[in-house]
């Protein structure tokens, strides 16, 4: 491991040496400046951040303004003051960009998951392209120069898409039940009616749930008094099947009206097939809790990918948008370009999508998920395909792999799908260590990604990164990256 430990931190200890002096100049710079909460003064957008957010510079120091397009001139009011940079609001803008739209979400400038619903999709294709080049460039993998970054995959609608709306619910000062997103950087509630982004049928189940709320007088979650039941409701669409799952969760086990509600449910919203309860107690900045229990109808949903069935308990992960997923899993498939008799790890599985996809050609097919239900869900997703060849446990990649390589396991292919933090740094140790040939990077977060392929290209080689638009309208960019073994 010595070779590995003096190539990995060669850029780390160059970034320890360099940082210092970046530090005291950046030091010096505000020092200069001047600038107080409220102050306006116009300024020209020179790019775009990872977060969809406008970039310019006022006497040299950053100004991040939401909303603000490249190479838009527009008069700002600050917001928020740091050391090295300001936040900032557009109060007027002065010169518009071409690529400018009327967002279709009267609140997409209030909520998350909205970023970009001003600026034409094109334009946010070729914005995702560039978020990936942005964070190669900061993080400066081996050879990042040269790298192959393929046009972003988009959408022919890139509406409707998002196939799960898990919204917050509070009654408001009238004493009416909302149902929602949270204000950016607060806790405020705004209530969400309508959303062009979420499958309709989402929408459709969820103001009629909220309706039923109200109706019959429900204890309504009250943050500030950490008192009643009902804190989040999920709403969750199949698109090949046209399953709906409706999970309601709770501050405790108990469900008031309980009865009358699954009545109401049966009768008036026949979409849905499953009703789940999920008991989350307490104040946490976690929406699920651990202890998950069947109401009404089926346990699970069941969507398709491919010739593939999935069934999808209310706690499994499956990307939002299942016209995207499909092209991204064929491009990870394609990437991979797995061979016959090949053994292939699929980490970080979730219910097996990826994993389950490769199992027609691979000689086994090994993953791993933390989720104990995510994992069942994948076995029982394998047997429902008459698969034999994969298997899935409980446990971090990171912990499983090394287990199996002790065993004398040595996968042939890993393919990583990683949550946003990106990989562990024990499993990319174990991926230098044993060297598999093929290796595919599937990431929804490029900064994460560009960070871990500073040690990953100490062994491997980016052939090129294709990005897929998964989430319109947002600042959201999934990645798949074939890298290849040096000689």
């Amino acid at each position: 491991m010595a070779n590995y430990e003096s190539k990995n931190h060669r850029g780390y200890h160059r970034d320890r040496n360099q940082r210092p002096y970046q530090d005291q100049r950046r030091a010096r710079q505000t020092e200069r400046v001047q600038v107080e909460v409220g102050q306006r003064f116009p300024l020209t957008i020179k790019r775009m951040g990872i977060n969809g957010e406008g970039i310019g510079y006022y006497k040299r120091m950053a100004v991040f303004v939401p909303g603000a397009l490249t190479n838009e001139e527009a008069v700002v009011e600050v917001t928020s003051v740091a050391t090295r940079y300001l936040r900032a609001k557009v109060h007027r803008i002065r010169k518009t960009s071409p690529h400018r739209v009327e967002p279709r979400d009267s609140y997409a400038d209030q909520v998350g998951g909205f970023e970009l619903e001003h600026l034409d999709y094109p334009a946010q294709l070729a914005f995702k392209r560039d978020v990936v080049a942005q964070a190669l460039e900061r993080y400066q993998p081996e050879g990042f120069h040269s790298y192959d970054l393929r046009p972003t995959l988009g959408m022919k609608d890139p509406y409707g898409y998002r196939n799960k709306a898990q919204f917050q619910v509070r009654r408001n000062a009238e004493g009416q039940v909302e149902a929602g997103l949270y204000a950016e950087r607060s806790h405020d509630l705004i209530d969400l009616p309508t959303c062009s982004v979420q499958m309709p049928v989402t929408m459709t189940v969820m103001r009629a749930v909220v309706a039923m709320l109200q109706d019959l007088d429900m204890p309504i979650y009250d943050e500030e008094q950490k008192s009643g039941i009902v804190k989040t409701l999920v709403v969750r669409a199949a698109a090949h099947t046209d399953d709906v799952q409706l999970v309601f969760i709770t501050n405790s086990p108990k469900l008031p009206h309980k009865r009358e509600l699954l009545e109401r449910i049966a009768n008036e919203l026949p979409q849905v097939t499953s009703v789940m309860q999920n008991i989350n107690p307490g104040e946490t900045s976690l929406v699920w809790g651990d202890d998950t229990r069947h109401l009404a109808g089926a346990e699970a949903i069941t969507e398709k990918l491919g010739d593939l069935t999935f069934k999808l308990s209310a706690r499994a992960f499956l990307q939002l948008n299942p016209a995207q997923t499909e092209v991204l899993y064929d491009e990870a498939k394609k990437a991979l370009d797995l061979q016959p008799g090949q053994t292939v790890v699929d980490a970080y599985a979730g219910i097996g999508t990826i994993g389950l996809s490769l199992a027609d050609v691979a000689a086994e097919v090994r993953g791993m998920e933390i989720i104990p239900e995510a994992v069942d869900d994948a076995n029982a997703n394998a047997a429902a395909n008459g698969i034999t060849n994969a298997h899935y446990e409980v446990g971090t990649a990171e912990d499983l792999l090394p287990k199996w390589v002790m065993a004398g396991f040595r996968p042939d292919a890993i393919v990583v799908d990683p949550p946003r933090t990106g990989l562990d740094a024990t499993l990319i140790e174990t991926i230098l260590a044993i060297r598999p040939s093929k290796l595919v990077y599937v990431s929804c977060n490029p900064s994460t990604l560009a960070k871990d392929l500073v040690d990953l290209t100490a062994d491997y080689r980016v052939e090129y990164i294709q990005s897929v638009d998964m989430m319109p309208q947002t600042a959201r960019c999934e990645a798949v990256v074939k890298l290849t073994r040096r000689q």
